[in-house]
Parts: structure tokens; sequence; C-alpha cells
């Protein structure tokens, strides 16, 4: 069956319900292109937020950094409230010590956490990380570089942790330096914990699409992308949905995993895009309290163990009057956990550290042994961010590509964000070629 090619005029399909592709579609819709999505489960992807008696439940530890993420929500009108995360009372984990993480160059002096010699490294470190130029160390690992630049090991043990905490990635043999040290630097401008989850991220990237005219169509699975032509000439023609319908379109943004645009497509540079991929992973135990039993405490790192510890609703409305959400996490690199069992056991170690007696107020617990938390990491031998593909798929007449895996910009949802619209903008571009008496314009 083939589309028809009056049916095909302007009309979009955006594959995948997540934060990128409700944006891509939002900026489309506005764009004045008819514009139908599809998403095969529940619209949201990692970003959805569940409520259970009252406590939200994220999808793992979130955070909103202050970058390209709130540029799109503010170019789609999309609200949110929040605050930046309690910082007092943050402490690093050695061992079986607890020590207090330094925030300043008055606290670094009198720090337990580091030796002399590292806290003369670390003040000059201080001042001197924020002048580092990440272009010039993209094809440079993170251990390459730690080695290369920082003579204390303690320190180098210190900004590894920094920089795991600040990219979601424990992949410093793989990870790119000029990609970490840019999230970094970024994450010193300081990022917000939201009220109500990320679930209002997603109502509101829902809310500005539909009012742009998109039809969204959840629970409802596209199999394969059409093409016609062959060569040179191979173009978009639409989509056959699981149930054998095809739907016409000029235009398909696949806002989805690479592996699941390769499985869609059956091209050879989506297959090795999805080979490429390679994800960071993260274990997490997201535990709600109803009393926080030490709330001095906010915040730990682990600093010789790819650990992370954070009470989210000290600084966001995620729980009832009284109670806590506390999320805690592994950074597991690219592999799933050996034994998720062991890994949930060591958790629950970290809160006994950070909040003794924790178990004695668990109102409701949930445990993600396996999240993906970024879906390819940015790795040194692909020049960084500046290596990522898309979202132009090469070839292809009318197919893009969407998703924290694509284009050069941002990290984690400001990625997804920043590709969705760079995204919505090529294709535009393209539009407004094929009908230059129709000016499509982003708004």
């Amino acid at each position: 069956m083939r589309p028809n090619e009056a049916d095909r005029t302007r009309r979009v399909v955006v594959v995948g319900g997540g934060l990128a592709g409700l944006a891509t579609a939002a900026y489309l819709g506005r764009a004045g292109l008819q514009v139908t999505l599809f998403e095969s489960g529940r619209l949201g992807g990692r970003a959805v937020t569940d409520e259970v008696d009252g406590y939200l439940f994220n999808t793992g530890p979130h955070a909103l950094y202050d970058d390209q993420a709130v540029e799109v929500l503010r170019d789609l009108g999309v609200t949110w409230s929040g605050n930046r995360p309690v910082q007092k009372g943050a402490v690093g984990l050695v061992g079986n010590a607890v020590h207090p993480l330094p925030r300043d160059v008055v606290s670094l002096a009198t720090s337990s956490l580091l030796s002399v010699p590292a806290r003369l490294e670390a003040a000059q470190w201080m001042t001197r990380i924020g002048r580092v130029d990440p272009s010039e160390v993209r094809h440079l690992t993170v251990r390459a570089w730690l080695d290369q630049e920082v003579r204390c090991p303690e320190m180098r043990r210190l900004l590894q942790a920094l920089m795991r905490l600040s990219t979601f990635c424990n992949d410093p043999e793989r990870q790119s330096a000029g990609a970490a040290i840019e999230q970094f630097q970024l994450g010193g401008r300081g990022v917000y914990y939201l009220d109500g989850g990320w679930q209002t991220l997603v109502d509101g990237l829902v809310g500005a699409a539909k009012a742009a005219g998109v039809e969204i169509l959840a629970n409802s699975r596209v199999k394969q992308v059409v093409f016609g032509g062959e060569g040179s000439e191979m173009g978009v023609e639409g989509v056959r949905l699981e149930d054998g319908a095809v739907i016409p379109a000029e235009t398909v943004v696949l806002a989805v995993r690479p592996q699941v645009a390769a499985a869609a497509t059956d091209l050879p540079v989506l297959r090795e895009w999805a080979v490429e991929a390679i994800p960071a992973r993260v274990a997490s135990l997201e535990v709600a309290l109803d009393r926080l039993p030490n709330p001095a405490c906010p915040f730990a790192l682990g600093i010789d163990r790819p650990l992370y510890l954070s009470v989210h609703s000290l600084s966001a409305r995620l729980a009832p009057s009284g109670g806590a959400m506390v999320h805690v996490a592994r950074y597991l690199g690219s592999e799933p956990a050996e034994d998720p069992r062991q890994v949930e056991a060591e958790l629950e170690r970290v809160l006994d550290q950070v909040q003794p007696g924790w178990k004695e107020h668990v109102a409701t617990r949930r445990f993600l042994p396996n999240m993906v938390a970024v879906t390819a990491i940015d790795r040194a031998d692909r020049g960084g961010k500046p290596g990522r593909p898309g979202p132009a798929v090469p070839g292809v007449a009318g197919l893009f590509v969407a998703g924290d895996w694509v284009g050069p910009e941002g990290m984690l949802a400001d990625a997804a964000l920043a590709s969705a619209r760079s995204a919505a903008r090529m294709v535009v571009e393209t539009a407004t070629r094929g009908e230059p008496d129709r000016p499509y314009a982003l708004a």
C-alpha cells in the first residue's frame, strides 16, 4: 500500500512522545504544519512522574539545568516552578566515613575529605576549572584528562565524582573530557528540582502541542517508515502502523532511541548510529518517608564509589506535608548491574549512613535497577558532542531524528529539547523550499 501523493502535502509524522517528540511536534504545529504524533505507550518517556499516596516518583533522580531546555520550554510557553537543591550539609562518602563536602575555599581549608596537598590543588581548581576550554579536550577521555592535568590522586577522584554527578555517566575511559567539563561548568550555574515532578513538563508540552493543532495518538505504535524512490531520490512517503494502516506523510521525525529508529527504517546509517550508541545506566532507589530522620544532611556524593543521595523534597513539592522523597542511585556505566539485589542493598547502606533510622519511616519505595539515564555517551573517540548524529538523516529526503543522542547542543534534557528545536527548524526550512509562497516559521 502506497500513500496518496496529495495526502502527503505538508503532513509531518513525529514518532515518539517523550520530551523531544512533544517539543518537536509543538514547534511544527505552531509553524503551521499538519502534525500527527504517535507514541507506543505513555506520553513522557523518562520524564514521567507517578503518584503513590501523595508522593511523587520521578523516573530516577532528575534535575533541570538552566540552559537549552529552559530556553525551549520558554519558547513553547511551558511554565514550571521549583528550587535549587539545598547545599548546606552536603557530604562526601569515602568508604564507611562521611565527610563535609567543601563548597568554597573557606570550607575547603578545613575539609577532612582531602589531604593538605589535595586541598591546595583543589583551591586552584575552584577557579581554574571555569576557564578550561572544553573544545580543546573533546578528543581526550575523562580518565586521560584527569591523569594529564591533576596531580593529587584524591583530587582526581573528587573531580571525577563531580563530573559523574553532572553527566549521569560513569565511563571515564570512553566519555569525552570536553563534554564532561562543559556540563560540569554548566552545573556551576545551578540546577532545579521541580514542583510536581517532571510530569509538569510533560503535561505542559502536551498542552503546547495540542494548542498548536497537533494530533496526539498515544498507545499507537509505528512499525515502519515507508520510503519511495531509490538512491539519491529516496524519500519519505509515510509510516505503517502495527495494525497495517499506512499514514501518508512527506516528513517523519523519529524522536526515539537509535535502536528503535533503526528497526523502523532498516537503513544502514541508522543501524550504524544504533551500534555506536553506548548508554549510561543508573540503578535508582526512590524512597518515600513519612518523616526525614536527618534533615541536616540533604545530599551525599560517593567519592570512591559511584553513589548519590539527594532529598529532592527539601527543594520541591514532591511529598505530603512532613514527608520526604529521597533519591539514592549508583552510576552503573554502560552495562546493567550483574546482581541488582546487591546494588539495592548497597543503596540501603548509603541511607543508613546519611539518614539513620530511615527504615522506620518508609511509606513506599521503588527500585529501578537498570535505568538508561543517557541514551548515548559522548565519546572521546567521536569528538564529544559534535560527534553526535542528526537531526537530518543523510541520503533520505524528509527523515529526521531527535533525542538526547542527537545534535551538538546540550546534554540530558537540554540535548533532547535542543535537538527538537533543531529538527523542527530543518523541517520548516524543507517545507519552505517546497512551498516558497507559504512562509512557515517557528513561532
